[in-house]
């Protein structure tokens, strides 16, 4: 089995120049297809939104940190690329923030100049502290985002929820967004999501899993299952701390029989493994990286007992 570092070496500098469009340069990237080398003649699993039973490919997208660039810089030329191969692969879903450092703006212009925006299931964020304030919000955010409604409106972190949820309803009822949530990103907001959950109609919810915080299979994800509110599911790799953390350790000796050829499939898989979640949102800058999580979307999930392998391994 391959490390991350080791896969992502062999793929990334293979070499092949690809153009990104009419006044895009030139970037050095990996030889493969369109489709990423993906698997030959398959498609990214999905799950079905309970609410309206969408169907959302399993591997989504984040903007936190990585989306953070000037446009027409080398970076937002990097960040095409990922979204070329995002869309390519029949990935849709991603995630974005007006508290981003502007990343929404930076999506907003990739999404027109690729064409892609009616591919994209587009979700946001409302974080504001009146309803006021997230009037002006929501106004600045489809300006940034270039349109005129988004598919998922959320409330960020639970921030001021019992007037920002109402708010977000409204804009469902006039068809601004298909769907509404709340999220949360640390195991301190699993307590107030789970009686949110019992008490308020949603259709999403956002927040943190993985095998150094599964807190959320106690009670969150099974409560969400149960409400039949659909679940995606962010800090996956906990911020990119758990790749120093099984440096230089193998994979387990059964990755092989999941499909799993690095170690950020085996976190990806470990989250999308339990039947709640909806689609994991990993955020990235780097087309090598991009490829890599998108591979973590086909084959079996794990078992239970894989499961607790891994959360036993205590990273």
């Amino acid at each position: 089995m391959r490390s991350r570092r080791d896969f992502l070496a062999t793929t990334f500098w293979a070499g092949a120049s690809l153009t990104l469009g009419p006044h895009l340069s030139v970037l050095a990237s990996d030889s493969q297809s369109d489709s990423g080398a993906l698997p030959a003649g398959e498609t990214l699993r999905t799950r079905a939104v309970p609410a309206s039973g969408e169907q959302l490919p399993v591997i989504g997208a984040g903007t936190s940190g990585s989306f953070v660039a000037s446009i027409g810089s080398d970076k937002y030329q990097r960040l095409h690329e990922v979204l070329r191969i995002f869309f390519a692969s029949g990935a849709t879903v991603i995630d974005t923030s007006p508290n981003y450092g502007g990343a929404d703006r930076v999506l907003g212009a990739l999404l027109e100049e690729g064409g892609w925006r009616d591919q994209c299931f587009l979700a946001t964020k409302i974080a504001a502290d009146s309803r006021e304030a997230a009037e002006r919000q929501w106004a600045d955010s489809l300006e940034a985002l270039r349109t005129d409604r988004v598919e998922l409106l959320q409330v960020h972190n639970l921030r001021d929820w019992q007037t920002q949820l109402p708010y977000a309803r409204e804009l469902k009822d006039q068809g601004r967004t298909r769907h509404v949530g709340v999220t949360h990103y640390t195991p301190y907001g699993l307590d107030e999501m789970a009686r949110i959950l019992r008490r308020e109609p949603l259709d999403f919810i956002q927040i943190n899993y993985s095998v150094s915080s599964p807190q959320a299979a106690r009670e969150v994800l099974p409560l969400a299952r149960d409400k039949g509110v659909a679940v995606l599911i962010n800090r996956t790799f906990d911020d990119g701390n758990l790749f120093a953390r099984v440096k230089d350790r193998p994979l387990p000796g059964w990755a092989g029989e999941v499909g799993v050829e690095s170690w950020a499939q085996l976190f990806l898989k470990f989250a999308l493994s339990h039947p709640a979640v909806t689609a994991v949102i990993p955020a990235t800058s780097k087309p090598a990286h991009q490829r890599d999580n998108l591979q973590a979307g086909y084959g079996p999930w794990l078992s239970e007992a894989q499961q607790r392998e891994l959360i036993a391994m205590d990273l």
